[in-house]
């Protein structure tokens, strides 16, 4: 299979979003669908989504939400329920666009969330869910590590670093960090419909995640109807595919391998590297 992508621009839900993705290698196999963190987009993603679709023989696709990267701005503030307006309007368009109608969702930070709604909404449409970081409720911690990154912007260096892959950084951060902290969303909760979801998940979190602690985690295996497997990384943060990629590419390979492959048709789970185990990883199932 090809691991280059195809880069493109594509109008969906009335804006422009820059989209990269590699075709599955058989009309059966599945797609991963790459859902980015509150500050992320398609590049931060990186070579990952290849990675992890070529280890696995399924196609991938990673978008970038409006308002980041390259895609169209966004028209105004956020709002309090702007996850929900993402699963449920842009999320079933890009899916749409493309043709692909049992996905494979991995989502990290607000991308988990994300994914969560629709599979809450879409019942068993949704192959298999890989979450990272995930929130399903705002905790003290989650707004702390908002205003930290408040702060840090404001220093400079998160914004040096967002403006290498965002168009207006300053309207990415500010829309983002605005949402979180707006006091009506202390109250956003999407735990009572974790029980309409029947997908098998991979839940994976760092020990040290700035956003948001172990709960997260105990309460989406607790709520969910499918099984759940977790994989809980030491001396790792918010986003463990960068920090620890090779853990995380051989987690979740090994996931998706035995899910997915009744719909494929080419070899069992293929390792992108040796060496992807880690002393002290901890991973359990429901």
């Amino acid at each position: 299979m090809n691991a280059d992508p195809v880069v493109e621009t594509i109008t969906v839900a009335q804006a422009r979003l820059e989209v990269a993705w590699i075709d599955r290698p058989h009309r059966d196999a599945p797609v991963i669908v790459f859902l980015h963190e509150g500050l992320g987009c398609r590049s931060l993603w990186r070579d990952f989504p290849w990675r992890l679709a070529t280890a696995t023989g399924c196609g991938a696709l990673a978008y970038s939400r409006r308002g980041y990267g390259s895609s169209s701005p966004h028209p105004g503030p956020l709002g309090t329920d702007y996850l929900h307006r993402e699963a449920t309007e842009t999320l079933p368009a890009v899916l749409e666009r493309y043709r692909i109608a049992r996905p494979v969702l991995y989502g990290h930070s607000d991308g988990a969330s994300i994914a969560l709604i629709y599979a809450g909404d879409s019942g068993p449409n949704v192959t298999a869910m890989v979450l990272e970081a995930p929130h399903v409720f705002v905790e003290e911690v989650s707004l702390d590590g908002v205003r930290a990154a408040r702060a840090a912007f404001r220093a400079g260096e998160l914004r040096d670093r967002l403006a290498r892959h965002h168009t207006d950084p300053d309207l990415t951060f500010r829309a983002w960090c605005e949402a979180w902290l707006d006091p009506a969303f202390a109250d956003w909760n999407i735990v009572p419909s974790l029980g309409r979801i029947t997908s098998p998940a991979l839940l994976i979190q760092g020990e040290l995640d700035a956003y948001g602690s172990l709960r997260q985690l105990d309460a989406i295996a607790h709520g969910l109807r499918g099984p759940s497997r977790r994989l809980v990384i030491p001396d790792c943060g918010h986003a463990p595919h960068r920090e620890a990629p090779d853990l995380v590419l051989g987690t979740a390979g090994r996931f998706l391998d035995a899910i997915t492959r009744p719909h494929r048709h080419d070899a069992p789970y293929r390792p992108p590297r040796d060496g992807t185990g880690c002393p002290g990883q901890r991973t359990s199932s429901r």
